[in-house]
């Protein structure tokens, strides 16, 4: 793959280049199109590991992005100015961090609500009516319902149903949407090792077949799995590191693990970094800054080194896997105890089952009544019953009576996935009834 392609600015539904801005660069302008957009806010609202928080220094979804964009900054300048030498003319490590940092900020931005309890029910929801389903829609459309998929919604939403609907989306430049994707590949592929990940519905596959050749992606076989954007294992790492640190920063906020408990770990992730300790004098809060910042720096360093040793691979195309999991030493220690120990203890925390199991509920409810409203849509159009008409509504969008069985599920779906845990738990009680 070629740098000169791989940084492409050109974007979906822009048939003219727009006119030039001396303040902002176009990936620059990625980055605010991104930050201003109805998707990023509600994003305040939507669960990063624990559902429906009343502490307020707990992440959630816009929080953590944030952060990741953050990290993912400093990764792109670090590497920008590794391979500054093999970069275009007029390309600096500030137009590739950029370019990370923008697609950084995007990268959950397609999650539904209640985090990954939200993906789980969904897929449950279409599994259990794999009848309707068979009724109307293609092997590859099912598939894309049976396993919904946070990351393909994602693309959906930048590049088709925010901003120009259907044409070209919040308009990204094809560099960030490279950037973005991490499963270059749809719901059906029989290489994947993992199912249930994939970064491209039905829907959006012409949209992302013009994205890999603009951009010279490496196609890898006919079932329309390409390579990676180098980029994008950037853009993974820096939410690797965050949410490894973070996972547990919010379980000292929360009191479920003890700063004994992890001073250690990191210590291992921090690697030769030194770290001034404020002492048992300071609140736990305080005390973790120092720990945090030493260890993301760390994992920086360590990711770039593993970058820059794999780069040849990484730009054929043939590099298997992550740049977290590639990280030895100490570090890979660390980050090996941090997982443990986040399995072991946080996401068995009571409250956090209790309210995913909660979610289950509410976003059965939900799709229980969407998709039967649009049932009726298809089947009665002007005639459809009322209540399914005034519960269609609520989606917002003027809703064509040809509409098919594929788009009129996608509709709902991207109403439902758009939802903060807060507005999805209120629907849901509305329409059972129980609102108070």
């Amino acid at each position: 793959m070629e740098w000169e392609k791989l940084l492409s600015d050109k974007r979906e539904g822009v048939d003219t280049p727009e006119l030039p801005n001396n303040i902002r660069s176009e990936f620059y302008r990625d980055y605010d199109r991104i930050v201003f957009c109805a998707p990023f806010r509600r994003m305040a609202r939507k669960t990063q590991v624990h559902p429906l928080s009343f502490n307020d220094h707990i992440h959630n979804r816009l929080t953590h992005s944030i952060e990741v964009g953050s990290v993912g900054r400093s990764l792109g300048f670090a590497i920008g100015d590794a391979i500054k030498d093999f970069l275009p003319d007029g390309v600096t490590p500030s137009t590739i961090s950029s370019i990370v940092q923008a697609a950084c900020m995007a990268h959950d931005i397609g999650n539904p609500p209640f985090g990954h309890a939200g993906e789980y029910a969904m897929r449950q929801w279409f599994t259990e009516n794999i009848q309707l389903l068979n009724l109307f829609l293609t092997k590859r459309q099912m598939s894309d319902f049976f396993y919904f998929e946070g990351n393909a919604q994602g693309l959906r939403v930048v590049s088709r149903t925010e901003n120009h609907v259907n044409n070209g989306g919040l308009r990204l430049t094809n560099a960030t949407l490279g950037a973005l994707v991490k499963y270059p590949w749809g719901s059906i592929h029989p290489n994947t090792k993992i199912k249930e990940k994939f970064n491209v519905f039905d829907s959006e596959q012409i949209i992302y077949d013009n994205l890999c050749d603009d951009l010279g992606l490496i196609k890898k076989d006919e079932e329309g799995m390409f390579s990676r954007h180098p980029l994008s294992y950037l853009m993974e790492v820096a939410d690797d590191i965050c949410y490894k640190i973070i996972d547990i920063e919010d379980a000292l906020e929360l009191g479920v693990l003890r700063f004994n408990d992890v001073e250690d770990i990191f210590k291992l992730m921090s690697g030769d970094n030194k770290i001034v300790d404020y002492g048992n004098s300071s609140t736990i809060r305080q005390r973790i800054i120092p720990y945090r910042s030493a260890s993301i720096d760390n994992l920086i360093q360590c990711s770039v080194k593993v970058f820059m040793d794999n780069y040849e691979d990484i730009l054929n195309g043939v590099f298997e896997g992550d740049l977290m999991e590639k990280i030895d030493g100490d570090a890979k220690i660390g980050l090996r105890k941090a997982k443990e120990i986040t399995q072991e203890n946080i996401f068995s925390t009571r409250r956090k089952i209790e309210l995913e199991v909660g979610s289950y509920a509410t976003i059965e409810v939900l799709l229980d009544s969407f998709i039967e409203a649009i049932n009726h849509k298809i089947e009665f159009k002007e005639k459809i019953p009322f209540k399914s008409k005034r519960i269609l509504d609520l989606i917002g969008h003027p809703i064509s009576d040809d509409i098919s069985y594929y788009d009129g599920y996608l509709m709902v779906t991207d109403f439902i996935s758009g939802m903060t845990d807060n507005y999805a738990t209120f629907i849901a009680k509305q329409i059972s009834g129980n609102a108070k």
